[in-house]
């Protein structure tokens, strides 16, 4: 079984790929999805958000879809599957990531799930469990203005 990437490559994870899809994004601003989603945003990345809750609505500037598969459908790409949902919920997440064939399935910070890891990495997904990505590219910027000093 593959082991879990390092903080460099989770680092480059960040600079590889750029369409990240938001599963249990929220509309609150308050929240921590919610707020991850701006900020991935405003670093450039194409997000997408998923929750079925807010279907058919817009969050950001972007449609929101219930699945994955339906915005895999709607002809959107889809790199990374960043979750923002509760252990239990994460293995049906990682069954539409293998199905729309995503590359990266990232659990937000508290988030693990043997299971999914297993699914994931079973089908050759690179997987990321209980890390946050906002904080990930955070480190990524400040890696590059110490480069740029």
């Amino acid at each position: 079984m593959q082991k879990m990437p390092d903080m460099y490559e989770r680092l480059d994870i960040l600079r590889r790929y750029r369409n990240v899809a938001i599963v249990g994004v929220s509309t609150d601003p308050y929240r921590p999805s919610h707020f991850v989603a701006i900020y991935l945003q405003a670093e450039g990345y194409n997000i997408i958000p998923i929750n079925p809750t807010y279907a058919g609505q817009t969050l950001l500037g972007k449609h929101v879809y219930a699945t994955l598969i339906e915005a895999k459908e709607a002809g959107e790409v889809i790199e990374v599957v960043d979750v923002f949902r509760k252990p239990e919920d994460v293995l049906p997440i990682a069954e539409e990531a293998v199905k729309i064939g995503a590359k990266v399935l990232w659990l937000q910070l508290g988030i693990t799930s043997e299971e999914a890891r297993m699914k994931a990495q079973e089908a050759g997904l690179i997987f990321v469990q209980n890390k946050c990505m906002k904080i990930y590219r955070t480190r990524l910027n400040e890696i590059a203005a110490l480069c740029v000093a």
